[in-house]
């Protein structure tokens, strides 16, 4: 292309931006717009206050003290298959990904010989009680915030009744069931009738 077309080319571009420009002030003519003295639709916004009050609170995973008496200890069994990847329920095996779960029921959290803890575990205390036992198998991650553990949880009520049933029975001498005043008390604790 000789330098006569390289100038066509050129001023076409120009041109092109010129009409665009004057385009768009020839529109903002043509329709007049002016800013509105309220929003034609309202939206209602509650104070922040009421907000707060109407929040529910989460006062933790559905009770299941009262449903271990009657659990399905061969479907609690059934539900450990989803955990056999990591961890291992038998009488001196060996931590896997997860540490062993051999008397698991009232064990110390994160005391577990030979496995390696996450601080969050290590560092959380207390014991492996039905009612921790409840609320870690509910939602692991939002019972202990920072644990290894992969796993999602057990939503239903009595699938965690059935697993806690069974991982009582994985121990050299079974801790006993809860009593009446601890049934009480976790439906007390939750705010639910039974």
């Amino acid at each position: 292309m000789d330098e006569l077309g390289f100038n066509k080319l050129f001023a076409g571009f120009i041109m092109a931006g010129l009409l665009m420009l004057a385009g768009a002030k020839l529109a903002d003519v043509m329709v007049p717009h002016s800013d509105l003295a309220e929003n034609a639709y309202q939206i209602e916004v509650p104070e922040a206050s009421a907000v707060a009050d109407a929040a529910p609170v989460d006062k933790g995973p559905e009770p299941i003290m009262a449903m271990l008496a009657d659990a399905d200890i061969a479907a609690g069994e059934k539900l450990s298959k989803k955990c056999t990847a990591c961890h291992v329920f038998n009488a001196g095996g060996a931590a896997k990904v997860g540490p062993a779960l051999w008397n698991i029921v009232n064990a110390a959290k994160g005391a577990a010989d030979g496995f390696s803890y996450s601080a969050a575990m290590a560092g959380f205390g207390g014991a492996w009680d039905y009612a921790a036992l409840n609320a870690f198998l509910a939602k692991p991650k939002a019972y202990m915030p920072g644990t290894k553990m992969n796993f999602v949880g057990l939503k239903k009520p009595s699938d965690r009744a059935n697993m806690i049933a069974w991982l009582r029975q994985q121990a050299d001498a079974p801790v006993a069931l809860p009593s009446a005043e601890d049934i009480a008390a976790e439906t007390a604790a939750n705010g639910t009738d039974s």
